[in-house]
């Protein structure tokens, strides 16, 4: 307000309702906070597409240093293989084996699509669900409790899985296929025969079949035995050869071998083989054939 009648001096408006206050509702430009922001194009989306660059290049690295692992090719005779998912879907494979969620068609559906979808549906709506403001965890229990029961659950079926796994590779006394083969690839190196290796390891030299002429032999062919020692007796993957079986075991062994099995992993086969048609004098002789199975 003005005082006096002098033409220079300053006037001043105080609270002058012909300004209009700035609407708060609107966002204001980001110019409006120098230093501390930057156009989204193309500034900040230049450095996120970096940051993308380089996560790619030390992907693509890692690739090339750690091949993926490879085991044999598929053989739907081997059952021996323990079929296993990636490390990431671990806690999906171990839920199925739960009889809750397993046995029936009703029950599978709940365990394969019903509990999942639920899962991540709620995850997908918890932006919708959860419209709080708040931004510290502790204040949020519900959401937070959610968060933390679902992770809780998720490392605990990994866990349990990945354990699983591991008991039954010992108790079977199996090795996973990609070590065994990476294994037969380092010692034909070191033989100098090369980095591949077509199948099971070879036995040793001077381990042959004996006496094809046998009825044995025959028997063989029709017996369950082929399932994890294969036709050539070479064993299949991760499977002992019965080569030379004739230096280890008798006769009277090998039968109780097939009556009562031999820990770890060798199951009894004597009714599976009367099963497959076999009678017991066929086994008898196969058992006689393969004690004559030894190194010459």
């Amino acid at each position: 307000m003005a005082h006096g009648h002098d033409s220079n001096e300053k006037v001043v408006y105080v609270g002058d309702s012909r300004v209009r206050k700035r609407d708060p509702m609107l966002p204001r430009d980001y110019s409006a906070y120098p230093g501390k922001s930057e156009a989204f194009i193309p500034n900040f989306l230049l450095k996120e597409w970096m940051v993308g660059a380089v996560v790619l290049v030390g992907v693509l690295v890692l690739v090339m240093q750690e091949p993926a692992p490879l085991g044999y090719p598929a053989d739907p005779l081997n059952t021996s293989f323990i079929p296993m998912p990636d490390w990431y879907f671990l806690f999906m494979y171990q839920l199925l084996k739960y009889p809750y969620v397993s046995g029936n068609d009703f029950k599978i559906f709940l365990g394969s699509l019903a509990i999942p979808g639920l899962a991540f549906g709620g995850l997908m709506l918890a932006p919708f669900l959860d419209t709080g403001k708040e931004r510290r965890f502790y204040r949020r229990p519900i959401a937070s409790s959610l968060m933390i029961l679902s992770l809780l659950a998720v490392v605990h079926l990994t866990v349990v899985s990945w354990t699983h796994y591991q008991k039954e590779l010992t108790d079977k006394n199996i090795i996973p296929e990609h070590i065994k083969r990476h294994q037969e690839m380092e010692e034909a190196k070191k033989a100098g025969g090369g980095g591949e290796t077509g199948g099971a390891k070879k036995p040793a030299a001077g381990a042959q079949i004996v006496a094809q002429d046998d009825p044995g032999y025959a028997i063989y062919q029709r017996a369950t035995c082929l399932n994890c020692h294969a036709t050539d007796l070479k064993g299949k993957s991760g499977m002992p050869a019965l080569r030379g079986i004739g230096d280890k075991y008798d006769k009277n062994q090998i039968l109780d071998i097939i009556k009562n099995g031999k820990s770890p992993g060798m199951p009894p086969v004597y009714d599976a083989n009367i099963k497959a048609g076999l009678s017991a004098a066929d086994i008898d002789t196969l058992a006689n054939w393969l004690a004559q199975q030894k190194k010459q």
